[in-house]
């Protein structure tokens, strides 16, 4: 399984990935928005190997190892193929899409591209439908953070581990700082600096393992919120880009070791290949398209790629290592993840517990066959899922920020006199706290509760984005018929999806099983992300497959 994984997505890099390079004209002598607009703030041209730590730690999250963990009950042949397909022909394509559509347009996000190709009314509409999104990647994300940081309720030796996740966490963030301090200040080769980050890594596993800290989950929580309030409104070079790039060889020495550890210890999968179409009452379609997410296809991803990363590329070559690269590692860890649970399954069943604790315990037990005590790398495992989750809290909390300045703001608006009201409402710290207030209320109720909703809601967001690069390609002229299938393939997946939940929350009504505080909210969140998803497909579907205007096409 390892070895057809890495075949099929070095193959799909190298063949598919520049084959789209050169079908959308990317362009090496072309300057990037990162240059044209540079404010050292949101805008910075950043060398690759970071701005690609930026976008693959940020999009990883917890998604890879979730999704395919919890889609196992399907069967590992199903798991595989929809990692793999939809890695290379939905996923990959999205990212270097967003990012490619951005770049071409002053580094704006979706909801820009759709305002200029579309209209101001469908950006206005996906904006909203961002915002939402957002917060429920908040609310999800920062539960499960501060439970991994947490030691309410647990016994002794699971305290220590998540007071050593925690502490080294908290060291990763100090040490970023400073090290963005450092590298913005002095220039220095990119061994250097990777072998810095590396010693720097390597210090604060080995200084958090050495102080734990234990506080509590609550506390964590408030905590977390207050970290990302400040990390969402912090010039890039300051703290983003340095913990991510630090980040980054946390997450890919832990899949090397992974893999490694996989070829030494060659364990038998016990899952079966294929379990039906309908598991658990659960049907294959379209609950393993929504459960497998980011290994496959995430709208998140496309928020990510046009709302930060697209800000710091230097070099238009770089779009495709950065964008199309980093979601196909991102697949491969979502194969590791599944030959993790597979590993550990017991007779076709998978073992009781979370995903992270699953993926942390069979990884250990990989690393093991090297001869790394299974105890120490099961810290270091759960510290790299840890950062998986806190890092896309990072970036989600400024694309939130970002999609609520711009849902009350035009292209040509004029930021030195605007009135009072719209001030206040584009002013980043207001959209920053209003944005984390509403994800603190959802985060209460467990990202279990939320998780199906969250699922859904970024898959619907996948087929937006792909619908809007779709026309964004065909107003610049540029082939995007290799959009098609999977903008409807994934339409169709979550609105389906949405509409299940929708009936599942509300056949609980005036039952004992009803919650206002999570069911009331999550069926006002499913409700509004279903209508203004339709209101803004129709929008795109109209400029894509209607007629052509008259001088419609635009340069980019």
């Amino acid at each position: 399984m390892m070895v057809i994984a890495i075949v099929v997505l070095g193959a799909a890099y190298l063949l598919y990935g520049r084959w789209l390079a050169k079908k959308w004209g990317v362009d090496p002598s072309r300057k990037t928005p990162a240059y044209e607009m540079e404010d050292d703030v949101d805008y910075i041209p950043t060398s690759r190997q970071v701005v690609f730590g930026h976008q693959f730690a940020s999009i990883a999250g917890a998604g890879p190892i979730n999704g395919p963990i919890q889609a196992a009950i399907f069967g590992w042949v199903p798991v595989l193929l929809w990692i793999l397909v939809g890695g290379v022909f939905f996923g990959a394509v999205q990212d270097f899409g967003s990012i490619f559509a951005s770049v071409r347009n002053k580094g704006r996000s979706i909801g820009y591209i759709i305002e200029l190709y579309v209209g101001k009314i469908g950006k206005r509409l996906f904006l909203l439908f961002v915002w939402l999104f957002s917060i429920l990647v908040i609310a999800a994300f920062a539960d499960i953070v501060a439970k991994s940081f947490g030691v309410t309720g647990l016994d002794e030796a699971k305290a220590l581990a998540n007071g050593q996740v925690a502490s080294t966490s908290m060291l990763f963030i100090a040490v970023a700082v400073a090290f963005g301090f450092f590298l913005k200040h002095v220039k220095i080769s990119a061994w250097l600096n990777t072998t810095i980050a590396i010693v720097l890594l390597v210090a604060c596993i080995a200084l958090g393992m050495l102080f734990p800290m234990f506080l509590s989950t609550k506390l964590w929580l408030y905590l977390v919120f207050v970290y990302i309030l400040i990390a969402s409104v912090t010039p890039v070079w300051a703290l983003l880009q340095p913990r991510d790039y630090l980040n980054s060889y946390l997450l890919i020495l832990m899949m090397v070791g992974a893999v490694a550890g996989i070829f030494v210890a060659n364990p038998t999968i016990e899952l079966n290949a294929f379990n039906g179409f309908l598991v658990n009452g659960q049907a294959m379609f379209p609950i393993l398209f929504v459960t497998i997410a980011c290994g496959a296809v995430s709208g998140f991803h496309s928020l990510v790629a046009s709302g930060t990363a697209s800000k710091q590329i230097r070099n238009e070559k770089d779009m495709l290592p950065v964008a199309y690269g980093a979601m196909l590692v991102e697949s491969l860890l979502a194969v590791i993840a599944l030959i993790a649970v597979g590993a550990v399954a017991k007779g076709g069943v998978i073992p009781s517990g979370t995903p992270q604790v699953i993926f942390s315990s069979a990884v250990a037990g990989f690393l093991g066959g090297l001869g790394i005590p299974e105890a120490a790398s099961f810290t270091i495992i759960s510290l790299a899922v840890s950062a998986f989750a806190l890092t896309s809290l990072d970036s989600v909390a400024r694309v939130g920020r970002l999609s609520f300045q711009e849902l009350f703001m035009d292209s040509g608006t004029d930021e030195d006199n605007m009135p009072a009201w719209q001030k206040v409402l584009t002013n980043k710290y207001f959209a920053t706290v209003i944005t984390l207030v509403f994800g603190y209320l959802l985060s209460t109720n467990g990202y279990q509760n939320i998780w199906a909703l969250f699922g859904s809601a970024n898959q619907l967001l996948s087929a937006l984005a792909l619908c809007a690069l779709a026309v964004f390609l065909k107003k610049t002229q540029k082939q995007g018929a290799m959009l098609y299938i999977p903008m409807f393939f994934m339409l169709a997946v979550t609105l389906t999806a949405l509409a299940q939940i929708i009936i599942r929350i509300i056949a609980k009504i005036g039952t004992n099983a009803f919650k206002f505080a999570s069911d009331g909210m999550q069926i006002i969140f499913a409700v509004l992300l279903v209508g203004l998803a339709i209101v803004v497909m129709i929008a795109c579907f109209k400029k894509l497959f209607g007629k052509e205007d008259k001088d419609s096409t635009i340069a980019a």
